[in-house]
């Protein structure tokens, strides 16, 4: 198997709402964002699949050496091999990829945040630097697209967090930060015990409004000249608002259950945005 073979089979096996956005990108800006992507999973499975924290961090060092040596020329994984001869066309540096290990050994030393500014330090590194890279990728023009970029991967990182507060919980972890619990009253062991209430449902509405708010924001800081090139991004944020509101129709529940929008209408929410270039 080829580099390129093992990135593009590690981004189709996760399923993601991002490989959807990717397949309308011309041939070279698919390949490093399909390869740039395949980093990002095998980053996040290290902190997932990985049961010993130890072990974990562990990895994650040999990560942070592996990134060292692939920048000097000596890539050994395949997705550093796939990822390496298209860094330069598209900027990507090493302090990208080590913000997204240094995201991830976040998870491995902290399961709670205490409030909003302190979860927004996670954020940066786990999605606002992805979202950085992949503007760049999809081909900014106006140093302008990176604010908006950021602001967007915010945008999908409490998404994700509002989608898998239950599985999260699974593994010891509660993204919700901690002053937004106690001003519902919403206790950490209902979450871990997946006990619903009003009280959760209030907290989940307030968490959804904001993720909602903030993807207003970042459409809106996004430069008319880069409208165009930005499309995969208006695509995932099309996909992500339709499963935000499709959680909110089910009442949020996400704690028994993860909720997700089928292959076909995530297929269908890109094209339109494709189409008519616009998020719906």
């Amino acid at each position: 198997m080829t580099p390129e073979q093992y990135v593009q089979e590690k981004a189709a096996a996760s399923g993601s709402s991002f490989y959807y956005a990717f397949l309308f990108l011309p041939k070279d800006r698919r390949a490093a964002i399909t390869a740039f992507y395949a980093f990002c999973r095998e980053i996040d499975d290290v902190v997932d699949e990985v049961t010993d924290p130890s072990v974990a961090a562990s990895k994650l060092a040999w990560w942070q050496k592996e990134v060292s040596q692939a920048f000097a020329g000596q890539p050994s994984h395949p997705v550093m091999k796939a990822l390496m001869p298209l860094t330069n066309s598209y900027k990507i540096e090493p302090r990208h990829l080590l913000a997204v290990i240094e995201g991830c050994q976040m998870d491995l030393e902290q399961n709670r945040y205490l409030d909003f500014p302190n979860l927004q330090r996670y954020c940066h590194l786990v999605a606002g630097i992805v979202g950085e890279v992949a503007a760049r990728i999809f081909g900014q023009t106006d140093e302008a697209t990176t604010a908006y970029a950021h602001k967007l991967g915010l945008a999908f990182q409490l998404t994700n967090i509002i989608r898998d507060v239950g599985e999260d919980s699974l593994r010891g972890r509660i993204y919700l930060p901690v002053n937004e619990l106690q001003q519902f009253d919403v206790k950490a062991h209902e979450i871990l015990k997946r006990e619903y209430s009003d009280r959760f449902t209030a907290l989940m509405r307030f968490q959804t409004e904001r993720a909602l708010g903030l993807y207003d924001e970042a459409l809106a800081m996004l430069p008319s000249v880069d409208k165009r090139a930005q499309k995969p991004g208006l695509m995932m944020a099309s996909i992500y608002r339709s499963l935000l509101r499709e959680i909110a129709a089910d009442n949020y529940q996400v704690l028994h259950q993860r909720v997700s929008l089928t292959p076909l209408r995530k297929f269908w929410l890109a094209w339109k945005t494709q189409a008519f270039g616009r998020v719906v």
